[in-house]
Order: structure tokens, then sequence, then C-alpha cells
């Protein structure tokens, strides 16, 4: 049987060894082991990669979403605050897990020296 990509596994919350178990617990939390092939997980941190990377794409798609609304529409401040604040937290937290599912896939992928136990 042939692995899955592990940074597809990562993205989708699976385990990025088998890509059948979930990867976390709970919104964020990293399960410790796989519940499929038993893969220990708990060595896997990624820091913060993930909040880094989502904080550059949500704010770009955020400031570029909010001039363009003003510019093109010539919307007032209030009412561009009042579509693209509730815009950021929904963009941030979609992200999110996704980010760092890649992100811990990424080091079981790579071997890094924190997703393994020496």
């Amino acid at each position: 049987m042939a692995k899955p990509n592990p940074l597809l596994s990562g993205a989708a919350g699976r385990c990025p060894n088998c890509g059948e178990g979930h990867l976390f617990e709970g919104f964020l939390k990293v399960s410790p082991t796989c519940e499929a092939c038993g893969f220990d997980l708990a060595a896997a941190d990624s820091g913060d990669g993930p909040a880094v990377f989502v904080i550059l794409i949500a704010g770009f798609i955020v400031a570029f979403g909010a001039l363009f609304t003003m510019v093109a529409f010539r919307a007032p401040v209030w009412l561009t605050l009042l579509i693209w604040l509730p815009m950021t937290l929904v963009i941030c937290l979609a992200l999110l897990r996704p980010m760092k599912g890649l992100m811990l896939a990424a080091q079981f992928m790579n071997k890094a020296s924190q997703a393994t136990h020496d």
C-alpha cells in the first residue's frame, strides 16, 4: 500500500504517516499517537510557525480587501470595519488548523529533530 502525501494529510488534519488517523484531539491540540497506525505524534511541536503564516496570509487578504472596499465602493470607515474585522477572525480561524497540520507534517516528512525521539 502506497503511503499518502504527508503534506496533504497534515493539511486535512490526518496522520502524516498513514493518512488515516486524526492528527488533532481538539481544535489545535495534537494527539499523542495515531489511532490508526500507532505513530508517535507526541514529539510534534510546530512552535509559532503556523501563526506567523496565518498572520501574513490573513493580513494580506484583509488589508487588500479593506482597501479595495474603501476605494472601489467609497465605503465609509465604519462599514469597512464592520465587514473586515469579523472577516479577519474567520480567515485566521479557518487557516490556523490546516497551517499547523502542514507544519507538523513537514517536520515528520523532513525528519526534523523536534519531531523525533532519541
